[in-house]
């Protein structure tokens, strides 16, 4: 059974210039063989990915010509601002880092889609000459061999993240924006060559306007489905981050579930792709009947995930506050977003930007800590527990004097107002003895 951790103790002695737990990690580091440091592991996987990125960009501009490639970059990348933009707002309680999701983007739209193009090419090709017909094995390749190849590519990216940044990758919602991310990169790429194609027949047959392919093209991807690839991808995170919740004991249970998701991903990229199979309206029954649906359920999924998150805040970190680490309106604030936004407007407005971004980097920091006290009381901290809480609750002394403020400030214009009960004994006021039908009112701190 999970014990709750114990309380950290009231802060004392100078904690500003230095973290509050020592590490030998320092010392581990300059023993470490050189391909164990970061900047030959960053090097190398920068590296993989242009190179990846330049081999993706020769494939798809031969296909398309450059006038093709050019026109379809620019309708391919219209819908790329507005799903990140989403993600990230489903990513505000703890936002991870932006390295994170640049590295998402760049494996969907450089490596996954070079590894699906050359794998499906491949296989298309092995399964037309085995069978000796073309049409059946376009049919195969579409809607058997492209999502199992292209939805593996994609969660290489998330399987990445989850085992080397594991600490920016703590639940549910984390498996969704890593996804999505990469999922979004992915279809931008993609989208570049459908379109790009699109246009090269258009002018062959001198299509243009409404009726043109290009303009059925864009509907059809960049108006009706842009979301498409992202919602399949997501599955598997969502697959993910329920092994990221789970207990580090239950081996099976965290392989289980990242599998389960990457073969619902599968199946559903399976139908999507084979829709055009099942009718003339076939498309449009699988958007309307399956699609859609999938797509609100998701959303709510995220949306209630990401309450339970902010009322996770509000559950552990009066933890702190009784200890003196905080004081006693943030636990509220930092679990409100609207709070936060306040304190971040509140920062700026008063001493400028650098401030704001104090405060924005606290309640990232005040963010990671309640995760990881709720995960201690459940059983699933880790080993590094107290290494980890020292680190953060360092993180947030050393930005008190610029956070504070804006957080209290945020705190007094959006707490709740106390409910005033009338007490069932006489009360004395200007009302005169025994009058009960008005109280004095009860304090409220934040409200003053």
């Amino acid at each position: 059974m999970a014990t709750s951790p114990p309380h950290p103790s009231y802060p004392s002695g100078p904690t500003d210039g230095a973290p509050l737990v020592g590490s030998g990690t320092a010392g581990s580091l300059r023993h470490a063989h050189w391909w164990q440091r970061a900047w030959v592991r960053y090097g190398a996987l920068s590296t993989l990915l242009a190179i990846s990125g330049l081999v993706i960009l020769a494939l798809v501009r031969e296909e398309t010509g450059t006038e093709g490639f050019l026109v379809g970059l620019g309708l391919a990348v219209l819908p790329v601002p507005l799903l990140i933009a989403a993600f990230r707002w489903l990513d505000r309680v703890e936002p991870g880092p932006w390295r994170n999701l640049l590295f998402c983007f760049a494996w969907g739209a450089c490596a996954a889609a070079l590894i699906a193009i050359v794998a499906n090419s491949f296989a298309t090709r092995w399964i037309a000459t085995a069978t000796a017909d073309p049409s059946s094995a376009d049919t195969l390749g579409a809607t058997v061999i492209a999502p199992v190849v292209e939805e593996a590519a994609k969660a290489a990216a998330v399987l990445l993240v989850f085992l080397f940044r594991r600490r920016d990758f703590t639940g549910i919602v984390d498996g969704v924006v890593i996804a999505g991310v990469t999922a979004t990169g992915f279809a931008f790429t993609e989208n570049i060559l459908y379109l790009g194609t699109a246009f090269g027949t258009d002018q062959l047959t001198g299509g243009s306007g409404i009726a043109s392919v290009t303009a059925a093209t864009f509907f059809v991807r960049i108006i009706m489905s842009p979301f498409a690839h992202p919602l399949f991808t997501v599955l598997t995170g969502i697959g993910f981050g329920i092994s990221a919740l789970s207990a580090d004991g239950r081996h099976l249970r965290r392989v289980a579930f990242p599998l389960s998701g990457l073969l619902l991903a599968m199946g559903m990229h399976a139908m999507w792709n084979g829709s055009s199979a099942f009718g003339e309206y076939g498309f449009f029954a699988v958007y309307a009947a399956f699609m859609v649906p999938i797509f609100g359920l998701l959303t709510w999924l995220v949306i209630w995930t990401r309450q339970r998150e902010l009322k996770t805040i509000r559950a552990e970190l009066p933890a702190y506050a009784a200890a003196g680490w905080l004081p006693p309106a943030e636990p509220f604030a930092l679990g409100s977003m609207r709070a936060r936004r306040i304190a971040r407007q509140y920062a700026r407005r008063h001493a400028g930007k650098a401030a704001a971004r104090e405060v924005t980097r606290y309640e990232a920091y005040a963010t990671s800590l309640a995760f990881l006290r709720h995960r201690a009381r459940r059983g699933r901290a880790g080993a590094d527990f107290a290494v980890r809480e020292g680190e953060l609750l360092g993180e947030l002394w050393r930005r008190r004097e610029a956070a504070r403020p804006a957080l209290d400030h945020a705190a007094r214009l959006t707490a709740p107002p106390v409910p005033v009960v009338a007490p069932p004994w006489p009360v004395y006021g200007v009302y005169g003895h025994g009058h009960q039908s008005a109280p004095y009112p009860a304090y409220n701190p934040y409200r003053s």
